[in-house]
């Protein structure tokens, strides 16, 4: 039963921020019903329209939500616009984590794909000797995030983004959910109760999840042990994010703590 909608809420990044646990955590809600998949309508299927769109969502009641999730929307120029096109009352989600961790797990993730491909040093400057970090490479412009950020701000009001914590979403998934929950006008359903933390992933898991009364973990690529990197790289990109971090921090008027 139902009708299938346009989102009222899109989760639009960041990739490796916790955007997936972001979703499964949400779906729990009664009230929500979320689109499993990434569409990638607003940066790649664009051309395909609206109606396209919307015949991929869930049906939903009148008193549900719909909300998908594309990562890479933060970072896509044209985005913002193309949102604001189809509704400037969207929501929007953006799960944050400290850039360089989330470089070390983007380029973690991409050697499980691609063994052969250079070091996460080699690719993350044009001198290194120099200090020169090399923006062009994917893994670290997406942790730009003051910057990025600009580009939303043209189109919609800092009260329509909410940030989540990808750090406090591990240690206090309750916590950043109760957050979630309050800017999407839910009443607070996901509590303590539904989680659990998973030693090994180091991730906490659902008790249960929306589909089944099993518990419910993320997929195993979700918590992959990050490739070790040379302390004296991570404390020059540490130095080089900074002064983005700190303009991010007072643009959102949330000091995330990236040290």
């Amino acid at each position: 039963p139902g009708t299938k909608r346009l989102p009222r809420a899109i989760v639009v990044g960041v990739k490796k921020g916790g955007t997936r646990a972001v979703l499964e955590f949400i779906r729990v809600h009664p009230e929500v019903r979320a689109l499993g998949t990434e569409p990638h309508f607003f940066d790649r299927n664009y051309h395909r329209g609206l109606e396209w769109y919307r015949s991929l969502m869930p049906r939903t009641l009148d008193s549900q939500i719909t909300v998908e999730k594309t990562p890479s929307y933060f970072v896509t120029k044209e985005a913002p616009r193309r949102i604001f096109n189809m509704s400037r009352d969207t929501k929007l989600i953006v799960v944050v984590r400290d850039p360089v961790t989330r470089a070390i797990s983007d380029y973690t993730q991409t050697l499980s794909k691609k063994p052969d491909i250079p070091t996460f040093e080699g690719l993350s400057f044009r001198n290194r000797s120099l200090g020169l970090v090399d923006t062009s490479w994917n893994a670290i412009r997406i942790g730009l995030y003051a910057l990025h950020l600009e580009n939303w701000l043209q189109y919609f009001p800092l009260s329509q983004i909410h940030f989540v914590s990808g750090e406090r979403l591990i240690t206090d998934p309750a916590g950043e959910m109760a957050k979630v929950q309050d800017f999407l006008g839910l009443k607070r359903v996901i509590t303590d109760k539904h989680f659990y933390f998973n030693k090994t992933k180091g991730f906490p898991c659902l008790k249960k999840s929306e589909s089944s009364g099993l518990p419910r973990c993320l997929g195993k690529s979700k918590g992959r042990t990050h490739v070790q990197i040379d302390p004296e790289v991570i404390e020059q990109l540490r130095d080089f994010y900074r002064p983005y971090n700190i303009k991010f921090y007072e643009t959102v008027g949330q000091d995330f703590r990236w040290e």
